[in-house]
């Protein structure tokens, strides 16, 4: 009876780790893409894909123009979500395009509201402080974004959301949300 009960606590462990398991393909073709996405698996970032698998997202480099644009959600020809991450960052760390991924992953609604960019971006911040590592990443305008946005996170408590607050005053986002 003992081993019986051993082996089916196997066999669903087993099976409860292959429900967390994603096909990093299935949404993109990019080599670097695929990587920060398998980074994203092995942190147990398992939201992210739960989203982007719900939503049938697709992820690529694509050029935005607009140097202050990271990355973007956006609709392809037959109106299937696609995350457009600008390509002047394709050569950025995998770590910083995963937490690229996974802030446009948090976004569903066809326009942002103030609580999905809040969501998205602190989901963008947690990511940076649990997947950089103790290495000089290049001074880029990305890393700088990546560092200020955790250590607002970090600094954030149940009384003050700084990345809130933050979005809550940019112009940018004011006018998005037409606040």
């Amino acid at each position: 009876m003992k081993n019986v009960l051993i082996c089916v606590f196997v066999f669903v462990a087993l099976s409860i780790g292959q429900a967390f398991a994603y096909n990093a393909t299935d949404f993109s073709t990019d080599t670097k893409i695929i990587a920060a996405l398998n980074l994203l698996q092995q942190s147990g970032d398992y939201d992210v894909f739960t989203n982007m698998q719900k939503n049938a997202v697709k992820i690529k480099f694509y050029n935005l123009g607009m140097s202050n644009v990271y990355a973007t959600n956006s609709y392809d020809s037959y109106g299937r979500r696609v995350i457009l991450i600008n390509s002047i960052y394709k050569n950025a760390p995998v770590e910083q395009i995963a937490c690229l991924i996974a802030h446009e992953s948090c976004h569903t609604a066809r326009r942002a509201t103030m609580e999905e960019e809040t969501t998205a971006t602190q989901k963008e911040a947690s990511c940076w402080t649990r997947l950089k590592r103790n290495v000089a990443y290049p001074e880029t305008k990305l890393t700088k974004r990546l560092d200020k946005l955790a250590d607002l996170y970090l600094a954030s408590d149940s009384d003050t959301n700084y990345i809130h607050e933050k979005i809550a005053s940019s112009t940018f986002y004011r006018t998005q949300f037409g606040m």
